[in-house]
């Protein structure tokens, strides 16, 4: 290796370096913002919840209205979620696949959740569910509840946490591009044969990050819910929304008592999203060292 070679190596190690001091100032700086704007918060609501004892937290827990509530999240996240995952790998397959027209409008729907207000999202749900909506008379004439019921909730929640697989994909399937499935293809297998076997294993990390972060964002969903749910306790109340009954009620170690169900479900997604999101990386640094 010439002189000039080393030089210009230890160039880059000492501009990757910078100056330590500067170095030290922004990772302080983020530990603060992170003990401020995170730790603090979390030990405010674990303090909250057990200031009247275990007794007191576990009794907040099992109440009826506090189960009704984490059985109807539940079912939200089992509901939305895989659906979630089937339009997400179906967009994301036909916009990194395919050229057709309409495929930049494809992608501005896939992103418009994320524009569009939930609180806006629920409200179109009522304005087509609704009792004096669209769609309200012919559903009551046929006995069907959309708004102030689970479908409404199952509705809103899909609607918000809809990008989240798709825009996960669409990049990690544009960058491996389509030569494995042609040659696939040359070799004789089918469309479900090539997604089985040459797609899906190339993206299941990928699809795994977007699926946790779609859980995570279905579990602590509060506007599009609490405008579709009515707020009816014990029945269309999902955990965010009892908490905001609670809280509002002056019962604070009932609401931060509940408040930990969601922190500890958040903390779960958190664990997977880390390891998915390792996964993930360890194989993009290999695809790029081949």
């Amino acid at each position: 290796m010439t002189s000039a070679t080393l030089s210009a190596a230890h160039a880059a190690n000492a501009a990757r370096r910078g100056n330590p001091w500067g170095r030290r100032v922004l990772i302080g700086l983020a530990w603060l913002a992170f003990a401020l704007f995170l730790l603090l918060p979390l030990y405010v609501v674990l303090s909250e919840a057990l200031k009247e004892g275990l007794g007191t937290f576990f009794a907040a827990i099992v109440e009826p209205d506090a189960l009704a509530a984490l059985k109807l999240t539940l079912i939200a996240v089992a509901i939305s979620v895989p659906l979630n995952l089937v339009f997400g790998v179906a967009a994301a397959w036909c916009v990194s696949k395919f050229e057709f027209p309409g495929k930049s409008v494809l992608v501005t729907l896939i992103d418009l959740p994320f524009s569009v207000s939930p609180v806006i999202a629920g409200l179109i749900y009522v304005l087509l569910f609704g009792a004096q909506g669209y769609l309200g008379p012919w559903l009551s004439e046929h006995d069907i509840q959309i708004v102030f019921a689970v479908p409404g909730i199952v509705l809103a929640t899909i609607f918000v946490t809809f990008p989240f697989v798709a825009r996960e994909l669409i990049p990690l399937m544009q960058e491996q591009g389509t030569q494995e499935e042609e040659a696939a293809r040359l070799l004789g297998a089918n469309g479900w044969q090539m997604f089985w076997h040459v797609t899906l294993p190339n993206i299941k990390w990928g699809l795994i990050y977007g699926v946790v972060l779609c859980t995570a964002r279905a579990m602590g969903e509060f506007g599009a819910v609490s405008v579709v749910s009515g707020h009816i306790r014990g029945v269309t109340n999902t955990l965010p929304l009892h908490v905001e009954i609670l809280y509002n009620e002056y019962n604070h170690v009932a609401a931060f008592s509940v408040a930990t169900l969601l922190l500890l479900m958040a903390l779960v997604i958190l664990l997977l999203k880390q390891w998915s999101e390792s996964r993930l990386s360890r194989l993009k640094a290999n695809a790029d060292e081949e």
